[in-house]
């Protein structure tokens, strides 16, 4: 049992384990798109994993149907190992299932052969990812999105201090289901390797200390205006129609109000001008 990551921690969680990201924010933006208004989101036991039995499911995977609104899941796991950033938070993903299946994840136990009767809903407890596949046992899953799924699952499990038990598959949870169309103890054995072995650390990275509010004046000139710039753009925050640059312009403040407004700024403290704060959280590199 575990508090639910913010949507921040979540992404470097990933991202640390080599998952490929991307965050979608031009239509709904995925931090704050959940189903949180409609029941808790939390104490969080584990990762569930189904897939989309279709192709294309981006959009569907967002916003869901008149029937099931969306998000349908968190992350949507594309052929090539991107995932998609479609919400966070509660998402209409896994329905109610198996007590004795619940039970079993919260103990990290093997699972209980054949899932009870659904009676525990699982929206609350798991974060859910879907795999894109047509779930009919001729559609191929490649390496690199088994990879991907590999990677989400164990980044979850290293946060949480979980172990691969912590991740099961839709079918395993209801008699409903029949996703994934993989192998769920073979996954499992892939995430406890992984676990088992950290990725050794990178070497601790560099970063420019933070210049003042007063640096950052229409028309300053400077390397690290750019390397702010290439920042955001990381973050996908970047507000740029060309650039960035070495100078600090409008494109530059939209940006950073961006990035501030991501970190939970309003009003006028997401102004676009850099405070201490906000920039030790984006970590611009040294130039």
């Amino acid at each position: 049992m575990a508090t639910p990551l913010t949507a921040y921690a979540f992404a470097r969680a990933l991202r640390d384990e080599g998952v490929r990201l991307a965050e979608h924010t031009d239509k709904l933006n995925w931090q704050t798109h959940n189903r949180n208004h409609k029941g808790p989101w939390g104490p969080v036991n584990g990762v569930m994993l189904h897939h989309t039995a279709g192709r294309d499911s981006l959009t569907l995977c967002r916003d869901g149907t008149a029937a099931l609104p969306g998000p349908l899941c968190i992350g949507l796991v594309a052929k090539d190992g991107t995932v998609h950033l479609a919400g966070y938070g509660r998402t209409n993903h896994a329905g109610a299932g198996s007590s004795a299946v619940f039970d079993a994840v919260r103990a990290e136990r093997p699972l209980p052969g054949p899932p009870g009767p659904d009676a525990v809903d699982g929206n609350t407890h798991f974060y859910g990812f879907e795999i894109e596949n047509l779930g009919n046992g001729h559609d191929p899953y490649p390496a690199a999105q088994l990879a991907a799924v590999e990677r989400l699952s164990a980044a979850l499990c290293r946060a949480h201090g979980w172990s691969a038990a912590s991740v099961i598959g839709h079918k395993e949870w209801t008699g409903r289901k029949i996703d994934p169309s993989f192998s769920m103890p073979g996954m499992r054995m892939r995430i406890e390797a992984r676990l088992g072995v950290r990725p050794v650390p990178p070497a601790a990275p560099s970063y420019a200390p933070f210049p003042g509010a007063g640096f950052f004046v229409p028309g300053r000139r400077s390397d690290l205006v750019t390397a702010v710039g290439r920042r955001l753009v990381a973050e996908g925050c970047g507000r740029y129609h060309v650039g960035p640059g070495p100078v600090w312009g409008e494109a530059d403040v939209l940006s950073y109000a961006a990035w501030q407004r991501r970190l939970g700024y309003v009003g006028a403290a997401a102004d676009g001008v850099p405070g201490r704060a906000s920039w030790d959280r984006l970590g611009v590199p040294r130039t």
